[in-house]
C-alpha cells in the first residue's frame, strides 16, 4: 500500500512540474494567444488565405513546377541510396561485429550525424559545395546515415545468431556467414527503415531548398519572397501531391517485399 501511494505521489509531482513548465513557458515567450481569436486578426488570416487561390496554373510555371519536382524526387532517392549504403556499414561495427573499439566509434559517428539537423547540414554542405542540389544530398545523406546506421545496428543486435554461427562452424568465411545467415533475416527490416526514411526525405528535401538546396524549395522560397502567393500556392499543392504519391509508393513497395 505504502509503495502503491509513493508511486501515485510522484506521477503527481511529476505533472505538476509539467504543467508550472508550460506555465512559465507561455509566461516567458510572452504570446499573446488572445489575439489569434480577435475579429482584426481573422479578417487578416482570411485575406493572407485568399491571396493564395487560385493556383497559377500557367503552363510555363507548370513545366518549372515539374522540373523542380523530379529534382526534389532525385535528391530524396540519391540521399538515401547513399545512406542506406553508409549505414549498413557503420551498423556492422555499430553492432559489435568488430570489437568494442569498433563498436564505440562507430556509434560515436552514428549520433554525430545523426543529432546535427538536416537543415544544418544542408546549411554546412550549401556553404561547403555551394548552392544546388547536390548541397542537399549530400545534407540529406548524412543526417540519414546517422539515423539508419543506429536503426540497422539494433537490427542485428535483435538477429538470432545461430544462422551465421552454423555457416562459421561449417568452415564458411565470415563474409559469406554474413550474406547467407544474417543478412536474409534483417533485410526485410532494413528495407522498412530505408523506405520510410525515403519517405521523410521526400519531405525534407522540399524544405531543404529554403537555405539553397534546390528543388521545389528553393521554388517556393522565391515565390514566397516576392509575393507570388499564388504561384507559391501551386508549389504547395506538388509539394502535397508528391509526399502522397511517394507515401503511396513506399507502402507497396513494403507490401511486395514483406516488410
Amino acid at each position: 500500500m505504502s509503495r502503491r501511494v509513493g508511486v501515485s505521489g510522484t506521477a503527481v509531482l511529476a505533472v505538476g512540474v509539467l504543467l508550472a513548465a508550460v506555465a512559465g513557458s507561455f509566461a516567458w515567450l510572452d504570446m499573446p494567444l488572445a489575439a489569434l481569436f480577435t475579429a482584426t486578426a481573422v479578417e487578416e488570416a482570411g485575406g493572407f488565405v485568399a491571396r493564395f487561390f487560385p493556383p497559377d496554373l500557367a503552363p510555363d510555371f507548370i513545366a518549372k513546377v515539374g522540373w523542380a519536382a523530379l529534382e526534389t524526387l532525385a535528391i530524396s532517392l540519391v540521399s538515401t541510396l547513399l545512406a542506406a549504403f553508409g549505414g549498413a556499414l557503420l551498423a556492422l561495427p555499430a553492432a559489435g561485429r568488430h570489437g568494442l573499439v569498433g563498436r564505440h566509434a562507430a556509434r560515436f559517428v552514428l549520433n554525430l550525424l545523426r543529432s546535427v539537423p538536416e537543415l544544418v547540414w544542408a546549411t554546412l554542405m550549401v556553404l561547403a559545395a555551394g548552392l544546388g542540389p547536390f548541397a542537399g544530398t549530400l545534407a540529406l545523406a548524412l543526417h540519414t546515415t546517422g539515423v539508419l546506421g543506429r536503426l540497422f545496428a539494433e537490427a542485428l543486435e535483435n538477429s538470432p545468431p545461430t544462422p551465421a554461427e552454423a555457416l562459421a562452424g561449417g568452415g564458411a568465411p565470415a563474409l559469406v556467414a554474413f550474406f547467407y545467415g544474417t543478412l536474409p533475416l534483417v533485410a526485410p527490416q532494413w528495407l522498412a527503415y530505408a523506405l520510410y526514411r525515403w519517405e521523410m526525405n521526400i519531405r525534407m528535401a522540399a524544405i531543404l531548398g529554403f537555405v539553397g538546396a534546390g528543388g521545389l524549395g528553393a521554388l517556393l522560397y522565391y515565390s514566397l519572397s516576392l509575393f507570388q502567393e499564388a504561384q507559391a500556392s501551386t508549389v504547395i499543392i506538388a509539394m502535397l501531391a508528391m509526399a502522397v504519391a511517394v507515401d503511396g509508393a513506399s507502402a507497396w513497395l513494403r507490401r511486395r517485399a514483406g516488410a
